[in-house]
Formats: C-alpha cells, sequence, structure tokens
C-alpha cells in the first residue's frame, strides 16, 4: 500500500518480518526494520524523499562512491519510554553535523525538512520495531553517499541519501583496555577527521586490528605531528578524570565534534564538576596513573553513551585504573540515558518527541 504526505511518498511492506526477531537477544547494528527512507539528488536538486521496504540497493560499478569515496554517515538513537512513547536526543544536531560533513566531503547539503520529516516518518512508521528492554534502543543510521557514476577524479553529479534503522541492544558491555598509539594517525590537520566520512573508520581499522592482536579492545588516538597528545578512544571522543577535574581535548581539524560530548560537557557544568577543555599531552596521563591522580578515562559516543576504560598501554607498560565507587562515567551517563528515555528532567530541551 502506498501514501503520500506533503513531502514524503510511502510505500509500505506487505509481510512484516518483525516476528522473526528475538527482541531479547539483539546484538548491535545486525538486525533492520521494515523500511528505509531514500532521496535521490539529480539534476542540481534533492527529490522528494520516500519510504520504501527494507531492500537492497544497485549501483553501476562506475558509480563514484567507489571509486573516491564520497561517503559520510550519522549514528543517533530513538528511545521508547515506560508509555510506549517514541523520543529522539538532539536530532538537528545530527542533522547539522551531516551537512557540515557534506561541505567538506564536497556533498550537496541535505534541507532540514528532508532530514527530519523523513526520519520522523520512518520511526512513526516502524515504531513498533524500537525495543523496550533496558539498554535497548533503535540505532538510526542516516548516511549520503555518491552513487553519479565515472571515472574522472571530480565529485559526483547524483547522490543518494538512506535513513536505515537497526534495533539493538548494549553496544559495549564491561570496561575495554586500549593502547596508546604512536605510529599510526586517524587524522591531521586540514584533513576531514571532523568529518563522520566513512573512510576515517576505514583508516582506523589496520591499527586497532594490530592493537587487538596484542591484547587490547581499542587504541588511543594521539596527534599525527608528535604523537605527543591524547585526541581520541577509538571512534569516541575521549574523557580523562585527573583527581576531581575531568578533561577532554577541544575540537578542531581532527576530532569530531560529538554530540554526547558536548552533552556531558554541559551536564558536567551543571552538576558543578570541574570540568576542563585543551590539549592533554600523553605524559600528564602517564604521570598523574603514577602518581595514584588518574581516577578515570572513558570513551563517549552515540552507540556506547559512556564506555569506561580499565587500561591503558603504553611503550610497553600497562596502567590500571582504579576503580572509583562514584564514577563521574556512571553519574554522567545515568543523566544522560534518563534524559533520552525521558525518566528524568530536560533542563536542556535536548528531547524530541516522535
Amino acid at each position: 500500500m502506498s501514501t503520500t504526505t506533503e513531502n514524503i511518498h510511502i510505500e509500505r511492506i506487505e509481510h512484516s518480518k518483525i516476528d522473526q526477531v528475538d527482541f531479547k537477544n539483539l546484538a548491535f547494528g545486525s538486525v533492520f526494520t521494515d523500511h528505509m527512507l531514500v532521496c535521490d539528488y539529480k539534476n542540481g536538486a534533492w527529490e522528494t524523499p520516500k519510504i520504501i521496504p527494507y531492500q537492497p540497493i544497485s549501483l553501476e560499478p562506475s558509480a563514484k562512491i567507489f571509486h573516491y569515496g564520497q561517503s559520510i554517515f550519522e549514528g543517533m538513537k530513538a528511545y521508547k519510554d515506560k508509555d510506549d512513547e517514541v523520543w529522539l536526543f538532539r536530532p538537528l544536531d545530527n542533522h547539522k553535523r551531516l551537512n557540515i560533513s557534506a561541505k567538506r566531503m564536497a556533498i550537496p547539503e541535505l534541507p532540514e525538512e528532508y532530514f527530519m520529516e523523513g526520519l520522523k516518518a520512518l520511526l512513526d512508521l516502524d515504531r513498533e520495531w524500537i525495543p523496550k528492554k533496558e539498554g535497548s534502543s533503535m540505532y538510526i543510521r542516516p548516511f549520503i553517499f555518491a552513487s553519479g557514476k565515472g571515472f574522472h577524479a571530480s565529485p559526483a553529479d547524483e547522490y543518494k541519501f538512506v535513513i536505515c534503522l537497526a534495533p539493538s541492544g548494549s553496544y559495549f558491555s564491561g570496561k575495554v583496555k586500549v593502547l596508546i598509539e604512536e605510529k599510526y594517525s586517524r587524522s591531521a590537520d586540514g584533513g576531514v577527521g571532523f568529518a563522520k566520512a566513512g573512510g576515517n573508520y576505514a583508516g582506523q581499522f589496520y591499527p586497532t586490528q594490530l592493537a587487538v592482536e596484542k591484547g587490547y579492545n581499542q587504541v588511543i588516538w594521539t596527534d599525527d605531528h608528535n604523537h605527543e597528545y591524547i585526541e581520541e578512544a577509538g571512534a569516541m571522543n575521549i574523557f580523562i578524570r585527573i583527581d576531581d577535574t575531568l578533561l577532554t581535548g577541544p575540537t578542531s581539524d581532527r576530532i569530531l565534534d560529538g554530540i554526547t560530548r558536548k552533552s556531558i560537557l554541559q551536564i558536567a557544568e551543571e552538576e558543578g564538576i570541574p570540568t576542563e577543555v585543551r590539549k592533554i599531552t600523553v605524559q600528564e596521563v602517564v604521570e598523574a596513573a603514577k602518581k595514584g591522580t588518574l581516577k578515570e578515562m572513558f570513551g563517549a559516543g552515540t552507540a556506547a553513551v559512556v564506555s569506561p576504560i580499565s587500561t591503558f598501554g603504553y611503550r610497553g607498560i600497562d596502567y590500571d585504573l582504579p576503580e572509583v565507587e562514584t564514577s563521574y562515567a556512571s553519574r554522567l551517563k545515568k543523566r544522560i540515558t534518563d534524559i533520552q528515555f525521558n525518566r528524568g528532567n530536560d533542563p536542556f530541551g535536548w528531547r524530541l518527541k516522535v
């Protein structure tokens, strides 16, 4: 059955596959809902978005995504509260960042109404797929890639915007062991590290694989000049607590302006937690670990919200972090998830009802 709203054409699936899903045992991002949103850019303009049954995408071998890597994405979640109401968390920030990434990758920017109206319509159509189990949510993946064809090295003339939904369980369980990287770099000044470009993540896989072979779960990225400064934790922003002060690096060409990162900084300020946004040297962290003033390290991002670090390795030595009874990580994660799941007050206006 097909219907059309003012800006979106909707084609509903004939038979849902929802009864085939074990919602009690959801892996992260491996099960997909009945529908997806697609929107094509052709002849210099974005066309009307469509919601269609989830299905493969057909592309020619000469599509430029395969050759020149014009691809960007976002990571978001939708949450269902105890009354089955559905909520988004700071979605306009995701749209803004998508267009920041688009501009850097020479991709046409996407109108806000297409993003927001399309996302709401898709979530409303597949709202029964949003899990209610503790720690579970609907992971949302908006992305744009070059669908125009040609082997000449130039921006494409056609693009495709897609939103897919994946009901998901927790991204990480437990604490992680990380290795401070001194050879490979995630990004460089003047590069695309601040954009959510697919190639940023592809370039991380090999160094991370090497770290895993050494017994670590993830890599702590350092600057591309002298590997002197702490920058990110795997695919997440990083926070470090020395004594009672919470530190994180400033955003730059190399560091993603994470939405969870910004939220943590605002909540910490409201709760009176001392924070500093500044460059953090590797040596400072090592010395703090030796002196016992290093209390916590954790990654922050959409998928995991907060991922505590139990151990970091540097130049052949592992440094274990202490068990903190009232950790900033758990305190800040609770504040954020209480807002996301409509369990607590939202003094910042971050929560949006679908």
